[in-house]
């Protein structure tokens, strides 16, 4: 076993794994605070999920101002000091929500926080795409899903007892954690965006921002990130609504949550590393259809179970999904971008995430504080059903174009029995 993770070690640059243990360290401090912030803010100032959902909505909503902004400076400026700049208010800015007392100041916290937090997001993707090859992005990205779920062990179980006793030693834990992730890409991580021509490089910035134009009549980046954006929608529940649906119709503690979350964690790294190579000789269309058939059997399970190891099984079918459609959707996407436009591709890519996190913990909240909760996961089933439609179409229509084209399959590919012991 030893031998072939040495393997899979020499088969990436050595400056993709020090992004892999930065993303690690980064991604337990966040997975401490952020599956709980519902809960925060609910308990805190005593509002339902509806209210919740709006103070979330804003957070989503100038993040995608922040991350075209972001995207655009990506291009023109480079991806290690804008990520660096993304990591150090992300400090400062946790810490300062967790000494607000008054909701009215979380509305404007939420503008500031949401839009400069968002900048360095398309950083992060296109450094990565400027690191690995084309043959290498969909493993690459499987890989830091699987350090990014190590972290949910650790985060939402840690997390979750503090929760318990002081909401504060979240926010000053994750500050912590910024700093220290931050320090490390100073001193380790070089400029990775690639070298332009003379004309691109002296290219205004306006000029860079105007460059947008090519990306929004891409139409069918966009017909793809539709399809991302109505399973999004449902897949941002598992974070947001939920704890609060979980805790008010089954008295479920923080605990309990956090132990779902770390059930589908441990999932990941058993499964998410075998599970890449296997897909990435499929077309990557029909794997977003599949990955997204599995959230809607998934989230539809909410709805129907009530003991606690049947909501367990309906985590671990998402995940499956969410191992599939992950790094799937983060190769697709890079590959759509020319070189030059990476970063800019991966902000409007960001709205496959941003646009869902601002209307759907609002949405949900009209249906939790409402309606019957159940029909929260009846809905987000069907929603599912319409996005796997959208990504076959997707499928017959570009699927056969040579950058959708699955990496051929190589004649020393592990059976699935041997390549499940590497995992």
């Amino acid at each position: 076993m030893f031998s072939r993770l040495n393997n899979i070690y020499q088969e990436f640059p050595s400056k993709f794994w020090v992004v892999v243990i930065t993303s690690f360290i980064d991604s337990v401090g966040g997975t401490l605070l952020f599956p709980f912030f519902s809960l925060y803010i609910t308990q805190k100032f005593g509002v339902g999920m509806t209210q919740a959902g709006v103070i979330l909505g804003i957070f989503s909503v100038f993040g995608l101002i922040g991350g075209m902004i972001g995207g655009a400076l990506t291009d023109k400026f480079g991806r290690r000091n804008l990520i660096i700049f993304g990591l150090v208010f992300s400090a400062l800015s946790t810490l300062s929500l967790g000494f607000i007392s008054d909701i009215d100041v979380l509305y404007p916290m939420a503008v500031l926080i949401g839009l400069l937090s968002s900048i360095a997001h398309p950083a992060h993707q296109a450094m990565i795409a400027d690191i690995l090859p084309e043959d290498k992005r969909q493993e690459g990205f499987g890989i830091l899903r699987v350090v990014s779920n190590m972290s949910w062990i650790i985060g939402p179980t840690i997390g979750g007892f503090m929760a318990s006793r002081s909401f504060f030693t979240l926010f000053a834990t994750d500050a912590i954690v910024s700093c220290i992730v931050a320090t490390i890409f100073y001193f380790f991580i070089s400029e990775t965006k690639p070298a332009t021509s003379q004309e691109k490089s002296q290219e205004s910035l306006l000029a860079t921002f105007v460059g947008y134009r090519v990306v929004l009549k891409d139409f069918t980046f966009l017909a793809f990130l539709v399809a991302s954006m109505l399973m999004g929608t449902v897949y941002q529940q598992l974070y947001n609504s939920l704890s609060v649906y979980l805790r008010d119709n089954h008295n479920m503690e923080p605990q309990g949550y956090g132990f779902l979350l770390t059930t589908s964690a441990i999932t990941v790294i058993l499964l998410q590393f075998w599970t890449t190579r296997v897909i990435k000789h499929r077309p990557a269309f029909l794997m977003m259809s599949l990955g997204t058939v599995f959230y809607m059997l998934g989230f539809g399970m909410f709805g129907f179970v009530s003991a606690f190891w049947l909501f367990a099984l309906a985590v671990v079918v998402i995940t499956i999904g969410e191992m599939i459609i992950m790094p799937t959707s983060q190769a697709l996407a890079t590959n759509f971008a020319p070189e030059d436009m990476r970063g800019r591709y991966m902000a409007v890519f960001g709205f496959s995430w941003a646009i869902p996190a601002t209307i759907g913990p609002g949405a949900a909240g009209v249906i939790l504080d409402n309606y019957n909760p159940n029909l929260l996961w009846y809905v987000g089933a069907g929603i599912c059903a319409v996005s796997v439609l959208g990504f076959f179409i997707l499928h017959l229509r570009v699927g056969t174009q040579k950058r959708f084209l699955p990496t051929p399959a190589e004649v020393s590919v592990p059976i699935p029995f041997e390549a499940g012991k590497t995992a």
